[in-house]
């Protein structure tokens, strides 16, 4: 399945634009970073799994595998395991570009090492 297939099929047309401008991010932010279909989900890959979009009827969220090492000068970030964090997005209009920018900033500097 492509990643343009699985927004088709998989993401509510509600949530495609916030998926729309996450990619986008990904591209401004991370672009050297590879878009693939991982475990069900689109997500980006540097060296490993920088940052996952999970959709759900109600909103999507979008998990960084390393959040939990990031700094959090937002507050953003949900999750409580060793690993992951993430942020819930009910609409485009609850994207912060510049805490996201900052978060997949992080993402990809924490892949390189």
């Amino acid at each position: 399945m492509t990643v343009d297939e699985y927004i088709e099929t998989r993401v509510a047309p509600a949530h495609r634009p916030t998926v729309a401008i996450l990619r986008e991010l990904m591209k401004q932010h991370a672009p050297d970073a590879q878009e693939v279909i991982a475990y069900g989900s689109l997500a980006w890959r540097g060296a490993k799994n920088l940052a996952i979009v999970s959709a759900a009827k109600t909103h999507i969220t979008f998990a960084f595998d390393r959040g939990a090492e990031f700094t959090d000068a937002h507050g953003l970030l949900d999750g409580v395991g060793k690993k992951t964090r993430h942020v819930k997005l009910k609409k485009p209009d609850d994207i912060d570009r510049a805490a996201l920018g900052d978060y997949i900033t992080q993402a990809v500097e924490l892949d390189r090492q």
